[in-house]
């Protein structure tokens, strides 16, 4: 039964961490260079309106979810049988968290600046507000991309080193 808590957590982390991933990558290679095609008051006023939109509990529960049930997963992993994932768990939920700061501490931020800049159309210089925050916030993105990309190699990893430490893989 532990054996089985301990594989459903980690299939939980690299699941929701799989999710975050897959954000970052749409939004760095779809809904980016889509909008970077878009007029100024168009890319303000959608960036808004996703920044909005995405403070949501379906957001929530992948974004917590995946370092909650990654740090649930190096507890479970520390002792017995599956202890050859631990090292994989690990950095899986420490590249994980790196893109958290990247989101917190850089792309949050800005999109509280665009969120300040106001109703698109009452701002006088758009071009002004979309160059504050369009490149860097892209830069950014790829950051988070690549490392929750990379976390998710991680858990996927640490799944297929379970599951041969306990003999089924």
């Amino acid at each position: 039964m532990n054996g089985d808590i301990r594989s459903l957590v980690l299939l939980a982390a690299t699941l929701t961490t799989g999710l975050m991933a897959g954000l970052y990558f749409a939004f760095s290679v779809a809904v980016m260079p889509g909008l970077a095609k878009a007029s100024d008051r168009t890319f303000v006023e959608t960036m808004q309106r996703i920044n909005s939109a995405i403070l949501n509990g379906w957001f929530s529960i992948a974004f917590g979810g995946a370092l909650v049930l990654g740090a649930v997963s190096v507890v479970l992993h520390w002792r017995g049988e599956a202890r050859p994932a631990l090292p994989w768990v690990i950095a899986g939920v420490v590249l994980y968290t790196a893109s958290l700061f990247i989101t917190m501490g850089l792309n949050v931020p800005l999109n509280d600046q665009l969120a300040n800049a106001g109703d698109p159309a009452r701002i006088r210089d758009l071009a002004a507000v979309r160059e504050k925050f369009e490149t860097t916030w892209v830069h950014w993105t790829v950051a988070r991309t690549l490392t929750s990309t990379a976390a998710l190699g991680c858990l996927a990893w640490a799944m297929r080193a379970a599951a041969r430490a306990s003999g089924r893989g």
